[in-house]
């Protein structure tokens, strides 16, 4: 093994190429000094820099020096690898060369980006990380990539705009698509608004032929109240534990008719409208939910709680009403997953000094959107919650929950009649990009309805960058809208259930003291309940924000690090609706591009396994996140075998193996441990 590597090492040809990245490391890193320095180096035949390598000069000169002076490895100092590893392995495969005979050493990020105030020490760093790539690049091996399956269906996850968009270009373009919602109804928070910006459109006349469309379409099924268990596999051929939750109802019998929800002795607050209503406890989300059924709350139903009732089964001519449905977990197999999840509103307990959860007369953007909608609680007339009086005076308070770095914890235990603390209740540092024309769209809508009405913006910036944006929001200031520039610092009630916003103009620098009828909190978007735990079922990564990280933050938002997931909507960073959709169509055109093939090519970095060393203790199969390693009873006894298409060649298991039985292809110890010298040798 150790002549066979030396061997490798002493014919190794290889190519460096330098990146100015514009000044991206320019700026910082002497590149001359980089590339002179790699020029000593052993194996290496030539030395490039270009200002940017990625470009097609760049990569002409790369595969141009392949074919010329025989490369047979190549190094590209440059930016990180998820950025342009698969540019630079897609090159070498053109010109002949094996992909995996490339190595890549990040001088941007771990370089000029920071230590941009020391470009000396920057560049002595650069210089280190070049040689480690040259001294791994010596020792890299050809690999040859595995073939699996291609399953021709997808799986959406989750039902809101995003999720809706996507299945209907699927189901149009012929491929089988499982719409996967967790609540009883598809339709997101979409279905929740009154209008739209910047055309005022009815929300709810856009989304529910779409909704309909999903339900009449031959090629989507819908699994409403379901949730991902469980995901196995890999691109072309996952396996997904779907778990089923009784709706208590009979979808095909059910006809909509509302006899069982009238003689409901039980009511309850209606989430859908905010807890500002009452539904009872068999019930239909909204009047135009899909699918069109009743589902029973056996939280509060008389029969799960108490034995007795069935008044709904008594009244249901149709006999739709089944106790006895049970929940259940239904395995689905699918080439391609696109998530699709959505955000939750910020939960504006989290900043108590605005009161909301303390104040009746303090509500959030989606408590308004219900408030003002024709079906809501108040069948369209905006009145306060505390007397249900119409407010003459309304304030709108922007970023609650956004572009706040400081914590949400101060305060809030000292507020128990808040109840327990929401699981997003910290404030996020982001902006959540819609809340700005959610409040200009909102404060119009008050004028529209209540012309002598006084409408009060207290804002950081208005950011309103979209088709018809600014055009909207400087029309709602002609109007009458009074936009303040100043965040208020408290908010008070008084004893009439008013409230009283005390802030500082930053425009004029006075301190303003005002009283309101009402005041509406623009809540910030953040990542929806249960994200995390879906993440880790799917190994995938979460950026800073919380919210699921795309493949490339510009050529591939619509992918992610696993291979055949992708994503769409806010699952990704706060979006509108156009974005959404826009979002949808492209995760839609991946996932049908990854089925419409017969077979699918994995890369081959996975595990070598000894089966003279294994010992078939199971600890990598246990260990494995993708189910790639099993351990299975042979004639020497039992031993691990690698499921190569499975395998993403994370190196768990070879990092666990107590018998190094487990070598990984493309990071073996003596790659990685030339590596290591390189970077350490002083010289």
């Amino acid at each position: 093994m150790q002549s066979m590597q030396q061997g490798i090492e002493s014919s190794a040809r290889i190519g460096v190429y330098v990146c100015h990245c514009g000044l991206n490391i320019a700026g910082v890193v002497d590149v001359e000094a980089v590339r002179e320095s790699a020029r000593s180096l052993e194996g290496v035949v030539v030395v490039r820099d270009n200002r940017y390598t990625c470009s097609e000069v760049g990569q002409k000169s790369i595969a141009d020096d392949i074919r010329e002076l025989m490369l047979n490895r190549v190094v590209i100092a440059s930016c990180s690898p998820r950025l342009h590893e698969k540019t630079f392995r897609t090159l070498l495969e053109k010109s002949g060369l094996n992909p995996h005979l490339l190595e890549m050493a990040n001088i941007r990020e771990h370089c000029s980006w920071v230590h941009y105030d020391d470009p000396e020490a920057a560049t002595e760093k650069a210089k280190h990380l070049v040689r480690s790539a040259v001294a791994r690049a010596r020792l890299l091996q050809p690999l040859s990539r595995a073939k699996g399956r291609v399953i021709p269906k997808v799986m959406v996850v989750g039902g809101g705009v995003a999720g809706i968009s996507a299945a209907l270009y699927l189901g149009g373009m012929g491929i089988k698509t499982y719409l996967v919602e967790r609540e009883p109804s598809i339709g997101g928070h979409m279905a929740m608004l009154d209008k739209t910006f910047p055309t005022l459109d009815c929300s709810l006349c856009i989304l529910s032929p779409k909704m309909v469309e999903v339900a009449e379409c031959e090629n989507i099924e819908i699994l409403s109240l379901s949730e991902i268990e469980k995901v196995e596999g890999q691109v072309g051929d996952f396996r997904i534990q779907v778990r089923r939750k009784p709706r208590y109802v009979n979808e095909e019998k059910c006809v909509g008719c509302g006899d069982c929800a009238a003689k409901c002795p039980v009511k309850v607050e209606d989430e859908f409208n905010r807890n500002m209503g009452t539904r009872k406890a068999i019930y239909i989300p909204f009047p135009q939910a899909i699918p069109p059924a009743y589902v029973i709350d056996e939280k509060n139903c008389r029969y799960f709680t108490q034995g007795k009732c069935k008044v709904c089964e008594k009244v249901c001519e149709r006999g739709a009403i089944e106790y006895d449905q049970a929940s259940y977990t239904e395995t689905i197999e699918v080439g391609a997953i696109i998530v699709a999840t959505g955000f939750q509103p910020y939960d504006a307990r989290g900043l108590p000094q605005y009161g909301y959860g303390r104040f009746a007369n303090v509500i959030t953007s989606l408590d308004f959107e219900r408030l003002i909608c024709a079906d809501g609680p108040t069948y369209g007339k905006l009145k306060r919650p505390g007397d249900g009086k119409v407010p003459k005076r309304v304030a709108f308070i922007q970023c609650v929950g956004s572009r706040n770095a400081s914590s949400g914890d101060r305060g809030y235990e000292s507020c128990p009649e808040m109840g327990p603390r929401a699981e997003a209740a910290e404030p996020k540092a982001y902006c959540s990009r819609v809340c700005c024309m959610i409040t200009a769209k909102q404060a119009f809508m008050v004028l529209e309805k209540y012309p002598d009405a006084e409408v009060y913006v207290y804002y950081i910036d208005m950011r309103t960058a979209g088709k018809g944006f600014e055009e909207f929001y400087r029309r709602g200031r002609s109007e009458g809208i009074v936009f303040l520039r100043g965040k208020p610092g408290e908010i008070e009630e008084t004893d009439d259930g008013c409230l009283r916003v005390v802030s500082e103009d930053m425009d004029s620098g006075c301190i303003l003291d005002l009283t309101f009828d009402m005041v509406v909190l623009a809540q910030g978007l953040v990542p929806p309940h249960g994200l995390v735990e879906l993440a880790q079922k799917m190994n995938l990564s979460r950026s800073e924000d919380g919210f699921l990280m795309e493949g490339h933050p510009k050529l591939r938002p619509a992918e992610t690090g696993i291979d055949g997931i992708y994503l769409a909507g806010c699952v990704q960073f706060p979006k509108d609706i156009p974005d959404s959709v826009a979002q949808a169509g492209a995760a839609a055109a991946a996932a049908a591009v990854t089925c419409s093939k017969d077979t699918i090519e994995i890369d081959p970095l996975g595990p070598v396994i000894d089966a003279e060393l294994c010992i078939g203790c199971k600890l990598c199969e246990m260990l494995c996140p993708y189910g790639a390693i099993r351990v299975e009873l042979t004639d020497k006894g039992p031993k691990a075998k690698s499921i190569e298409v499975a395998c993403k060649g994370c190196g768990v298991c070879g990092a666990s193996c107590s018998t190094k039985a487990i070598t990984m292809k493309h990071y073996t110890d003596s790659q990685l441990t030339a590596q290591a010298k390189a970077i350490l040798e002083v010289v």
